[in-house]
């Protein structure tokens, strides 16, 4: 006997997929709905299953789908973030209706409050998901499944890249130009701050030989659910138009809002798709997934682990259909577990590749680790190990740390000395102030900037060229090879050698510096830096002590 599935959108790009998938399915029966009657039939004549005219907004939703009597209602319509003032309507007729109900949010605040239902789901014992789908069904089955083992998670970096000629229904365009430009909320270092939607691109090489694709910041459930989830210190999402021109001139496009000229780009998504169109050809039908984790093992080492899901042949808006087929057989199968949530986990790894398997697509799965190369670590060649733990720890940066504590600051009094410390932008004397640090790695490097009572100045720091060589600290034009040495339970940076504007500093011209790191009666993290000059004498002498200021558990 056949149980009806509901599903709304069901003619859309990745509606008319998932009900073309479960046609297939013998104990299923398809209800193809959607506003458009004519649009359902004509599908249903094609590919099977019963067409019905089923539009969210009619007075009678309710009772149009209790007389529908679904096992599960499904919403693949979208875009949900346009809901408005009744957003969960549907959701709340399902569970009126005795059927579960799942949806393909893509919208953190939409699957977020899907919790609001719980008590009813419960009461009516069926299970409300949103957003099962490549977000954040399939993103959190594979961050769990990457996180094992790991005990102090640092990043959770998702990407999704569709090909060019892959379909763009309206609510995936009206998605993306509602956030271009505008911002979005970002926990980074354990901390809530924000960017801007499609900033920030960086370079993925998803296809082997192919050039890197850009990937862009882009608001997703996962942003908002991951950090409690997982207890991320940073979680970062992405997604990338194959075409850089496409993809760089939306980033154009999103200046005035920015700016505040402009409200969002959804007006102009008509114009767009017309212009995606006529560039289709130049792109290719493969795109794809890839998911990074970085954390610390509980030996203090440090790991980062990638897992890629690659999609030829127009396969990949087969994807954010897959996670609605899992959870729909493990419902019918019997496996409901009353209430509402957003679909976290729900399933593992081994489901998702036994549905691909199942589905005869083509995507291919990719999943490979490796030891993260902290800076500190590789420039001491190995000694780092031997410093005490919170010394390790203060160089234990993998995307963005934050440190706290107090300090004490002497400066030189020569007018040489207050020159060099006025331009190099250090603080300026005081007995005691509270004193931060902030370190975010930058590709191979990492950027410190301190902040003593609020007077802030910052350097970057890179390899000086293999392990145990020491770093390279800049300040502006200027730029120190400093040798790095632990010795008895203290870190020390001497410098070794200097330039100015990559010119070479003369001896003579060299800065002295006299820095160590080391760890006090408290256990806390000390610092102890004095820099002077043969030609000033003493520049700056600061010292003080730090302690964690990004526990990834106080969200």
């Amino acid at each position: 006997m056949t149980r009806p599935v509901l599903v709304i959108g069901g003619t859309g790009v990745f509606g008319s997929r998932l009900c073309i998938a479960l046609l297939r399915e013998p104990q299923v029966e398809v209800i193809v709905a959607g506003r458009d009657r004519a649009a359902a039939e004509r599908f249903a004549a094609r590919h099977g299953g019963r067409a019905e005219r089923l539009d969210r907004d009619a007075p009678d939703l309710e009772a149009r789908i209790a007389a529908l009597r679904p096992v599960a209602v499904i919403d693949a319509a979208g875009p949900f973030q346009a809901y408005g003032a009744d957003p969960y309507r549907l959701a709340r007729a399902a569970v009126a209706a005795g059927a579960h109900y799942l949806d393909l949010s893509d919208d953190a605040a939409f699957t977020a409050g899907i919790g609001a239902l719980d008590v009813p789901a419960r009461a009516a014992g069926v299970q409300v998901l949103s957003g099962v789908s490549s977000v954040p069904a399939l993103s959190s089955a594979v961050v769990e499944h990457l996180c094992r083992g790991i005990d102090d998670l640092h990043l959770i970096d998702i990407a999704i890249l569709p090909g060019n000629r892959a379909p763009r229904g309206v609510s995936v365009v009206r998605a993306i130009l509602a956030q271009a430009g505008q911002r979005i909320r970002l926990w980074r270092g354990s901390r809530w701050t924000e960017g801007r939607g499609w900033d920030q691109p960086v370079g993925i090489a998803l296809f082997a030989g192919e050039r890197a694709r850009w990937a862009s910041l882009i608001g997703a459930p996962d942003l908002l659910l991951f950090p409690e989830r997982f207890r991320a210190r940073s979680v970062v999402f992405r997604a990338g138009l194959e075409l850089r021109l496409m993809h760089g001139g939306l980033w154009f496009l999103s200046l005035p809002v920015r700016a505040g000229l402009v409200r969002n780009l959804v007006p102009l998504g008509a114009a767009l798709r017309w212009i995606a169109a006529r560039l289709e050809p130049f792109g290719s039908d493969r795109g794809g997934m890839q998911v990074v984790v970085a954390g610390i093992m509980p030996g203090g080492d440090a790991v980062q682990r990638e897992w890629r899901l690659r999609a030829g042949a127009g396969d990949g808006p087969q994807v954010p259909t897959l996670p609605a087929r899992i959870v729909l057989q493990q419902l019918l199968g019997g496996g409901a577990r009353p209430g509402a949530r957003p679909c976290l986990a729900e399933f593992g790894v081994p489901a998702f590749a036994a549905e691909l398997a199942r589905s005869s697509i083509d995507i291919t799965l990719e999943e490979e680790g490796a030891r993260f190369p902290l800076l500190f670590a590789e420039a001491l060649g190995g000694s780092l190990a031997a410093l005490p733990e919170p010394i390790r720890a203060l160089h234990r940066v993998i995307d963005l740390r934050r440190w706290a504590g107090r300090a004490e600051v002497v400066r030189g009094q020569g007018r040489l000395a207050r020159l060099i410390g006025w331009a190099m932008g250090f603080p300026p004397a005081t007995q005691d102030c509270a004193v931060s640090v902030e370190m975010q790695r930058r590709g191979a490097g990492e950027v410190w900037t301190r902040s003593f009572a609020g007077r802030r100045f910052r350097s970057h720091l890179t390899p000086a060229g293999g392990q145990g060589r020491g770093i390279v600290e800049r300040f502006g034009p200027l730029s120190f090879h400093i040798g790095l040495t632990a010795h008895a339970g203290w870190l020390a940076y001497p410098v070794l050698s200097g330039r100015i504007l990559g010119l070479p500093l003369p001896r003579l011209l060299l800065p002295v510096s006299e820095t160590l790191e080391g760890v006090d009666a408290q256990g806390r993290a000390t610092f102890d830096v004095a820099l002077s000059h043969p030609l000033s004498g003493p520049i700056v002498r600061y010292r003080g002590w730090l302690v964690p200021d990004d526990d990834p558990l106080s969200l």
